[in-house]
């Protein structure tokens, strides 16, 4: 993972196309300029890259569901809620589960977990498009490469 790029997802440990859910897995690195200013000598995880984080999973949930044909990026927050701090060095869990699609947005429900305990959840809106141009679409192609991927359900 590697924070300050929004490399956010190391690992895709279930993707499930037809019933619409993801998890994916994530080990934050010990180290971050991310870190350095939250909080001086108390780092912990912004809440605004555990939300970013889980729409990382459920926008990749929507992309594979896409065949890598729509852009697909966070359009809003419904609700957000964070219940417990992550720290450098901790491995997360994101699921997340459409539960609307249609007319090019989404909704996807997600969950952030550290050490088995929910740390944030989140109601997000999901927009999809047409790609702005052909780089970044086979720029996506590339980086989807290089997750792990599980067998699809």
């Amino acid at each position: 993972m590697r924070l300050e790029y929004f490399d956010l997802i190391d690992k895709v440990d279930e993707l499930d196309l037809e019933g619409s859910k993801i998890k994916i897995s994530s080990r934050l690195p010990d180290r971050s300029p991310v870190f350095d200013g939250h909080f001086p000598n108390f780092p912990i995880l912004p809440g605004v890259m555990m939300l970013e984080m889980m729409n990382h999973a459920a926008g990749y949930l929507l992309y594979r569901r896409f065949m890598g044909e729509r852009f697909v990026f966070l359009g809003g927050v419904k609700r957000a809620k964070f219940r417990r701090m992550v720290r450098p060095g901790d491995t997360v869990e994101v699921r997340a589960h459409l539960t609307h699609e249609g007319s090019g947005f989404s909704i996807a429900e997600t969950t952030l977990t550290s050490g088995g305990a929910t740390a944030a959840d989140a109601e997000i809106i999901l927009i999809s498009q047409e790609f702005p141009n052909p780089e970044i679409k086979a720029a996506l192609a590339r980086h989807s490469e290089t997750l792990t991927q599980p067998a699809e359900a």
